[in-house]
């Protein structure tokens, strides 16, 4: 476990693939070789084709998560399995009919005490406090769910603009707002 981290933190992970969705014109995708290796192939590929920028998030073991790295692969798997890592894939389109967002793992299928016991940094919480862990892995399950639930939502909806991947961020403004300097107002 982190020492910033040491009796863990009761906020949920930060959802960087959402950020880069929130620009519009960026390709995003979230996945585990270990999990779906034909997924990952077809991510990066669809990163590389798309004209605009991409991203791809990939979940990888660490030696420091505690695990027989002989195992890394199946531990991926097992990440997706409980939901921890939903592997996804989000096309900006010019289609106006398209539907961006594909969600390409299933439905969590195991729990994410079972998963997360077999790494050491959430291992060592659990023998040093197993209330606290247990409170933790009672929202972290909580957030994983409602994650997914969101995640489905996402996979089902219609693009009805089209896209344009060559747009580029307004670096003049602040959060798309420009301040007039005559009249000392934002304006949109």
């Amino acid at each position: 476990m982190a020492k910033f981290a040491a009796m863990g933190k009761e906020t949920a992970k930060k959802d960087l693939g959402a950020i880069a969705r929130a620009y519009g014109n960026v390709y995003v995708a979230q996945i585990a070789l270990g999990a779906n290796d034909v997924q990952a192939t077809r991510a990066l590929l669809e990163a590389d084709a798309w004209p605009g920028p991409s991203l791809v998030i990939a979940y990888s073991t660490c030696i420091a998560h505690g695990i027989d790295m002989s195992m890394s692969m199946t531990h991926q798997k097992d990440a997706v399995r409980c939901g921890y890592w939903p592997l996804y894939r989000y096309t900006p389109t010019r289609d106006p009919e398209g539907q961006p967002f594909r969600l390409d793992s299933k439905k969590p299928q195991i729990p994410l005490p079972a998963f997360a016991s077999t790494e050491a940094r959430f291992a060592i919480l659990k023998r040093a406090d197993r209330e606290r862990f247990d409170h933790l892995m009672a929202l972290a399950q909580a957030d994983v769910l409602e994650r997914w639930r969101f995640y489905e939502q996402l996979a089902e909806i219609e693009r009805t603009v089209p896209v344009d991947p060559d747009a580029q961020p307004d670096v003049e403004s602040d959060a798309g707002y420009r301040y007039d300097q005559e009249d000392l107002r934002w304006a949109v």
